[in-house]
């Protein structure tokens, strides 16, 4: 999956300077500057020195150490003033960067957007209105009247392989650019459990019961502040599918041998799909 690379993250907070060698996240709205090879496939973020005279001023004026992935440091431009992106390099939707095959590349786009989405939304206290400033000694934002702390956004959410014998409960989501089957997902609501919520998404969207709801494993999801828990459950009572239209515009029975085989080797949805096609969801 995205976090599954050679060389781990280390999100160790830091107050550091940024050096000419240093792998910048620049972001403009919901883009980020990258480089590309001839095909598309390759992908490469620029380094402090890479930037134009211009560039590299306005990113010296506002940045911060993010975090590590191996030697590499990557520090996050916060600045409001767009940077006009150097020879070789262009801006394009965080979203599209998952079909890069440069997973670590992939995983550091995430985490920064997530980051990013953070900085841009508490920069002022939700308390007593007044500016928030970033706190010394630990990843938050401190409001400097009152001293509220904010740390980063991280919202749990599951999802689910919901499975009836050799078949699988494949979806696809209502009004969407992401058209391919998926499985059941959703955002943990306040007073719920994980299991809770397995259930409650699935008849909400589906209409279908569940028991023997088991923990399967789980996955950072910068892209939308999410920690995804995923789950497997068995279909209790009635296969027949009510589907809720305004989230979905597909769901239905899928049985094991007709499952998409593809695994992108990204995200726990696709690998979820290709346990259950192999067999191996038990």
């Amino acid at each position: 999956m995205i976090q599954d690379i050679p060389e781990k993250l280390n999100n160790n907070f830091l107050i550091k300077p940024s050096e000419d060698g240093s792998v910048v996240l620049i972001f403009r709205g919901s883009e980020l500057m990258t480089g590309r090879d001839e095909k598309g496939r390759g992908l490469w973020l620029p380094k402090a020195e890479e930037l134009t005279e211009t560039g590299r001023a306005c990113f010296d004026a506002d940045n911060a150490y993010v975090f590590s992935i191996g030697s590499a440091e990557y520090f996050m431009y916060l600045g409001d003033e767009d940077i006009e992106a150097p020879a070789g390099f262009a801006y394009e939707e965080v979203r599209g960067i998952r079909q890069t095959e440069n997973k670590d590349i992939c995983f550091a786009a995430a985490t920064g957007w997530h980051l990013r989405q953070w900085y841009r939304d508490n920069r002022f206290c939700g308390r007593c209105g007044q500016p928030m400033g970033r706190d010394t000694d630990e990843r938050a934002m401190r409001c400097r009247k009152c001293g509220n702390v904010v740390y980063p956004k991280i919202a749990p959410a599951v999802i689910v392989g919901v499975t009836n014998g050799d078949k699988i409960l494949l979806t696809k989501y209502a009004d969407r650019v992401y058209k391919r089957y998926a499985l059941i997902a959703g955002f943990t609501e306040i007073g719920e459990t994980a299991e809770e919520t397995v259930a409650r998404e699935v008849m909400e969207e589906t209409g279908v019961r569940v028991k023997n709801i088991r923990y399967y494993k789980s996955q950072p999801w910068g892209t939308d502040q999410d920690l995804l828990m995923g789950f497997f459950a068995d279909l209790d009572g009635d296969e027949k599918i009510t589907m809720d239209e305004s989230e979905l515009s597909t769901a239905e029975w899928v049985g094991r041998d007709d499952v998409p085989e593809k695994d992108d080797g990204i995200s726990l949805t696709r690998e979820m799909m290709r346990v259950f096609r192999e067999g191996k969801e038990k």
